[in-house]
């Protein structure tokens, strides 16, 4: 087993997030670059300067180098770097780069202590969105260009124009302050019927859920924080909770529950069942099903809404319990739900519902 989660820490350090930067309408010649730095135990390498090298390899996993560069970016308290790549040191031309020539491939070294003594490779194709820096090309269209298809002229998106587009932007927009949608003909109503959405701060921490059960609105709540970065899933790791306790996939509140009365006293169920946040006191270790509500809002509350509350980019327990040994988390970077070792040590976010 930790020979298997060294591989796992060791990918999820060096596979990437790239966001092509758009300024005015030209794409620039960078793109940006996301990831979390851990050392040889597993521990977040945090508040420091990490020496990195990056490669952009054609052909292959193990191509030619069209360009190399090198930065030292400083990561956060959550052990994540970001870099701007295009802007490192370097003595290639990054914007010499011919995108249509690919595939293309990143490859990323890591020195953790600063320096160039590059002790974590890793490599990983470079897929669609990277090649929006390709788009470019159609900056160099002259004139416009004329629909012929007879098969887009017969269909109902022929039909639609700017007023339409820009009519269905503006609702698009209040999607953000509403979750529920009524549709009577042409006209979209947002938000009829429910007080609160995704993203709202209330009830001591930041809406990731909203619906409604037998006609009453209800949602789940998150902690505005991590409660704990590197936790174990309980302090009892070898002993069975129980199928009908430690085992609901819907309610954490359940789990929870059964977990302290095992006997945790510093887990992640113990820590959520005593944490505190806008007077109230009912928070607890989400179950899988939540977890995976807290990361599908993880989008909306921080690229959206740009808010400082959102997920970190690392692996977050469960509450519903796996066997005597093992319970099931979920890797906030990449989306993976999984089961590990009730020892190992993850991140902890507190919920509640209203």
């Amino acid at each position: 087993m930790k020979n298997i989660y060294s591989i796992i820490a060791g990918l999820f350090m060096t596979t990437s997030v790239f966001l092509p930067q758009q300024a005015s309408a030209q794409s620039p010649e960078k793109m940006s670059y996301q990831a979390v730095v851990r050392d040889g135990s597993n521990a977040l390498v945090t508040s420091t300067a990490v020496g990195m090298q990056i490669s952009i390899l054609q052909g292959s996993a193990s191509g030619t180098a069209v360009y190399v560069e090198t930065q030292t970016p400083t990561s956060n308290a959550n052990g994540l770097v970001s870099l701007e790549i295009g802007t490192g040191t370097t003595s290639d031309d990054f914007s010499a780069i011919d995108w249509s020539a690919g595939p293309y491939f990143i490859k990323t070294e890591t020195d953790p202590t600063g320096g160039t003594s590059y002790t974590i490779t890793g490599t990983s194709e470079l897929l669609s969105v990277p090649y929006a820096l390709h788009a470019k090309t159609a900056e160099t269209l002259i004139g416009g260009i004329t629909e012929t298809d007879p098969i887009f002229g017969a269909s109902v998106a022929s039909a639609i124009t700017a007023t339409d587009t820009t009519s269905w932007s503006n609702k698009q927009d209040q999607l953000i302050a509403g979750t529920n949608i009524s549709i009577n003909g042409d006209t979209i109503s947002v938000g009829s019927g429910f007080t609160h959405y995704i993203g709202e701060l209330f009830g001591g921490g930041i809406v990731v859920a909203v619906w409604k059960e037998s006609g009453v609105e209800t949602g789940l709540i998150a902690s505005l924080t991590d409660l704990a970065l590197q936790a174990q899933f309980s302090s009892i790791t070898g002993t069975l909770i129980g199928f009908d306790e430690a085992s609901s996939v819907i309610y954490g509140q359940e789990n929870t529950t059964a977990i302290v009365a095992q006997g945790d006293t510093s887990g992640a169920a113990y820590l959520c069942d005593n944490y505190s946040s806008g007077g109230f006191s009912d928070w607890y270790l989400p179950a899988s099903w939540e977890l995976d509500q807290c990361y599908n809002a993880k989008f909306v509350i921080t690229q959206i809404l740009g808010r400082s509350n959102g997920f970190s980019w690392g692996f977050y327990w469960s509450s519903m319990e796996f066997g005597k040994d093992f319970a099931w988390y979920r890797d906030f970077g990449f989306g993976k739900m999984g089961y590990t070792g009730k020892g190992q040590r993850y991140s902890v976010r507190a919920v509640r519902r209203f």
